[in-house]
């Protein structure tokens, strides 16, 4: 969470949102995406301090409590989040804040890993729980 805020408090904190549930890119205001929210389980990734892979991965990690399979990499990242079995059932929303740190440190990286998030929430594959990305744009 970003200085203690709600996970919901991250919508607020920028207008413009770029908004990829379930593979869908859409632009709205924090209001629209805020209700998009419905039951989802949010779980909040301060990219603030993010400026390499390895900080991105243990970020990731930390915010959706990957399994200890996960190996930090871009195939494995992929690989964890289109079988998401370790997690309740239901939606769960990864809400990206400040990604432009890693965007202006290293725009391969932030690239990369954008990539596989839309390709991860894209995946059709069957399953109790699927994922959402909500990368806030500043």
């Amino acid at each position: 969470m970003i200085d203690g805020e709600s996970p919901h408090a991250l919508l607020r904190l920028r207008a413009g949102m770029i908004a990829v549930p379930r593979g869908t890119f859409r632009q709205g205001s924090a209001e629209e995406v805020e209700s998009m929210l419905g039951t989802a389980t949010p779980h909040p990734l301060n990219g603030v301090k993010i400026t390499t892979s390895a900080e991105a991965m243990d970020a990731i990690a930390e915010a959706l409590d990957l399994p200890d399979r996960f190996g930090h990499t871009l195939d494995s990242l992929y690989d964890v989040l289109t079988d998401l079995s370790w997690l309740p059932p239901g939606e769960h929303l990864l809400l990206w804040a400040e990604p432009s740190t890693l965007r202006s440190e290293d725009r391969q990286t932030y690239d990369a890993i954008r990539t596989v998030l839309t390709e991860a929430v894209a995946d059709d594959t069957p399953g109790e729980s699927f994922l959402s990305v909500l990368v806030l744009t500043d």
